[in-house]
């Protein structure tokens, strides 16, 4: 499988938490908690940031998720302080998109899910 066929296949398995998703981050915009909510996506046994949404031993799935914030990433120093205008750059509209962060064993990626 190459890159853009894992991608893909990574976009499509993460589709599947697009409701709790987009509720979380209507949440997350609405109680003006942050403009850049970022959801991470793992599988791992635990990882240390954002707030459990959704454990995949309790979800159709093979992902635990996350719901955090570009400034947490940038607090935990995902994201360094003068890559935040970049990101921001190619952040896509949280009205139309979820942003993703995935972390696979092959290593970490963002992804924009269409929330439609």
């Amino acid at each position: 499988m190459n890159e853009t066929e894992r991608f893909e296949k990574l976009r499509e398995e993460l589709s599947t938490y697009r409701t709790i998703l987009a509720e979380a981050a209507d949440a997350i915009l609405d109680q003006s908690v942050s403009e850049y909510p970022i959801f991470i996506a793992h599988q791992q046994a635990s990882i240390d940031i954002g707030l459990l949404l959704a454990a995949r031993e309790q979800v159709k799935g093979d992902w635990t998720v996350h719901a955090s914030t570009l400034e947490e990433f940038v607090t935990k120093q995902l994201i360094k302080a003068d890559r935040v205008d970049n990101f921001k750059e190619v952040y896509k509209d949280p009205s139309k998109y979820i942003c993703v962060f995935a972390i696979q064993e092959i290593g970490a990626t963002f992804v924009f899910i269409p929330r439609n």
